[in-house]
């Protein structure tokens, strides 16, 4: 791991894991990763750190191979490295943990009867007691009020008791796009308000009605005194209608008082809006947005409104990247969590002036989950291209770091791992052009000629960060130099290059990841006769347009495909392509939309290709790869097809995960080396199990 700060730089290397295990310094002895060590990760997160800053609780996910699945379990650890981390709760679990404003109770959801709801239990102590028996299942809350005296929480409305039991015995046509129903069955969502104090005894506490309107909840967010909530909502529920939803705005005792109230509306516009925050004094609300108007292909801003005027305004127009998570802070200004190319800080943002400040200077990705009552304190992630993501907790200002946890030791003794670096080349209109590249195992970066595999993100918005990827870590063990190029279209860097494949798609991005290959051939880096590209999603959509406009991969891996997009225009998304992408509609421009389908250009294929999806998949359906597979096996071409079921568009099962990677590992060392590869053996004593 690099930083470029000298004082986070000493942090990171000085500070002793909390009960760590010392790493093997014996580098000679590491091995290769394995797909298997993939599986066997522990992944750390949802960390939330007290109020007053003197412990922290987190989640770990273990694979629990028999049950093929994943465990959660949730721990809390003390910030002063006095005491070992230990089991916060119980076999029960939960999920949504959150500290009450005071610090003194911690509130999270469990389910009950199939239904999640809300519990309560004191962080000094003692047992969870449930607070609530909705007749829906609790979703989102928030605490309300300086010491946490309430709790607003987000329910489904019930359906009426006959057409509940109609539908238990089939009568479950959905009519689609109609009252709270997409694609799917929908149902109206309003917000409910609770007492947050333990019962006198085993009853539960009756929740209030705020709101009862037909709207679907989204964000919501309580003011700092616990008497406003504002929230966004939409009145309709179309697949690709979110710019739709508004912000809105209720007085809590008048909803209560007042069963004929109306939340009062704050925004009108054509825009999506989303992660409301309250300032500290209550008169103003930040959120995120690209623009006060239309859906536009822009960057998230971070706009500010004043809650009495309804006047709203950018702040945050000096940051060119990616904006995450955001917080207020005592003075009135706002740390906000940002990736500019590669690499995520955490910034300060002035809202009066708009002057943004890097606070951290972390080479890598540090992302903010959660701080302190008076933001002096943070924890937080910090992962890069060969170090596994694990929590620290610091200081704001980056200061006094200290590690909290070592949630794979194994893979910092046993597994010899390579660092990447980033470059940059310019693209054939002489767009400068932004990736990685990571050197295969044992071998320096300029030392001959590798084989070459193209990595294509997802998105198109997405962006390939400095983060760690163990598939990456198998890949460059199998003797591959890999290239993950930020195409135009990327996010991450300013507005220009994110718009930059706007009615191009397959065209300049083609060409940014094609002179992407060139440079590293002509470098001496990569093998041209030993070319793979694999991609998912997006990666799999241009993926596969690529080996439709050229013959140089001798192998290629495309999963969670599009190949055409005219008939993906209702089963899928199509706000994205038909506003931005390609333009239009495919009544209105269909010759576009044909030219910029895969499928159109099939007969040009002659890479061998495996083809990957889920069949539970409703972001890219899954017909798409079904068609551009018969395309390709309809006319004698190398391909092979693995369709997954109950699978969405990301993979949960291991068991799937496994077959996945092992099977694209396979056709890609065939068909890209001639090697006819055999995979790992799944270790006969399953070591991955949920520890207690």
């Amino acid at each position: 791991m690099r930083f470029i700060a000298a004082t986070f730089l000493l942090a990171l290397l000085f500070a002793a894991p909390v009960y760590a295990q010392e790493a093997s310094d014996d580098a000679g002895a590491r091995r290769p990763m394995t797909t298997d060590d993939v599986l066997d990760m522990t992944s750390v997160g949802n960390a939330v750190i007290a109020p007053d800053g003197r412990w922290v609780l987190y989640s770990r996910s273990d694979l629990d191979w028999e049950e093929n699945e994943r465990k959660t379990t949730w721990w809390k650890i003390s910030t002063e490295g006095d005491e070992r981390p230990h089991r916060f709760i119980g076999e029960d679990g939960g999920s949504a943990f959150a500290f009450s404003p005071d610090g003194s109770r911690v509130a999270f959801r469990r389910s009950v009867d199939g239904r999640s709801q809300l519990f309560m239990m004191r962080t000094d102590g003692g047992e969870a007691v449930q607070l609530t028996s909705h007749e829906t299942a609790v979703g989102s809350f928030k605490w309300a009020g300086r010491s946490g005296e309430r709790i607003v929480f987000v329910a489904e409305e019930p359906r009426p008791e006959e057409q509940k039991a109609e539908r238990d015995k089939g009568a479950d046509a959905i009519w689609v796009d109609e009252g709270p129903n997409g694609q799917t069955a929908g149902s109206w969502s309003n917000l409910w308000i609770v007492e947050a104090r333990l019962p006198d005894s085993d009853t539960t506490l009756e929740a209030s009605r705020l709101t009862r309107r037909d709207h679907r909840v989204g964000a919501i967010a309580v003011s700092p005194d616990g008497y406003r909530v504002a929230f966004t909502a939409r009145e309709e529920n179309r697949r690709n209608q979110s710019n739709l939803s508004e912000i809105y705005l209720i007085e809590v005792e008048e909803a209560l008082a007042d069963p004929e109230s109306e939340p009062r509306r704050l925004t009108d516009n054509r825009a999506p809006e989303g992660r409301l925050a309250w300032s500290p004094g209550g008169d103003r609300i930040a959120y995120t947005a690209a623009s006060d108007r239309e859906w536009e292909l822009r960057l998230a801003r971070i706009w500010v409104m004043d809650v009495v005027s309804g006047t709203a305004r950018p702040v945050s127009d000096r940051f060119d990247g990616n904006i995450g998570g955001f917080w207020w802070t005592p003075e009135g200004d706002l740390l906000f969590s940002g990736q500019q190319r590669t690499d995520r800080n955490l910034y300060r943002l002035e809202v009066g002036s708009g002057n943004v400040e890097q606070v951290t200077r972390a080479v890598g990705s540090l992302s903010p989950s959660s701080f302190t009552r008076d933001r002096s304190r943070m924890v937080y992630s910090f992962q890069d291209l060969d170090t596994p993501p694990d929590l620290w907790v610091a200081d704001a200002d980056g200061e006094d770091a200290a590690r909290l946890t070592r949630a794979n030791p194994r893979i910092e003794e046993e597994i010899a791992l390579v660092q990447g670096e980033t470059i940059r080349w310019l693209s054939s209109d002489g767009t400068e052009i932004e990736g990685i590249l990571m050197p295969p195992l044992g071998a320096e970066r300029r030392e001959g000629r590798h084989p070459l595999l193209l990595h294509i993100h997802g998105g198109p918005a997405g962006s390939f960060s400095n983060a760690f990827s163990a598939r990456n870590q198998v890949w460059a063990g199998l003797g591959y130099a890999q290239l993950l190029p930020n195409v135009r279209g990327s996010s991450g860097y300013d507005d220009e290059l994110l718009r930059g494949n706007m009615y191009d798609i397959g065209g300049g991005d083609y060409q940014d990841l094609m002179t992407g290959v060139d440079n590293l051939v002509a470098l001496g880096i990569a093998d041209p006769n030993k070319l793979a590209l694999r991609g998912w999603s997006y990666g799999g959509i241009l993926g596969g347009w690529t080996i439709t406009q050229t013959d140089r991969f001798r192998a290629a891996s495309v999963g969670a495909m599009v190949s055409d997009w005219t008939s993906e225009y209702g089963p899928g998304f199509n706000h994205d392509v038909r506003l931005w992408y390609i333009g239009g509609t495919p009544w209105e421009n269909p010759e576009e939309w044909r030219y910029r389908s895969p499928l159109t250009h099939a007969a040009n294929v002659v890479t061998p290709t495996i083809i990957l999806h889920g069949m539970a998949d409703r972001t890219d359906t899954e017909p798409q790869s079904m068609m551009f597979f018969q395309a390709l096996k309809d006319q004698g071409k190398t391909v092979r097809y693995l369709r997954f079921p109950r699978e969405p568009h990301g993979f949960r099962e291991p068991r799937h995960q496994r077959t996945r990677d092992l099977e694209e590992i396979r056709w890609i060392q065939k068909h890209a080396l001639g090697i006819d590869w055999e995979p790992w053996k799944r270790p006969a004593k399953d070591s991955a199990k949920v520890i207690s």
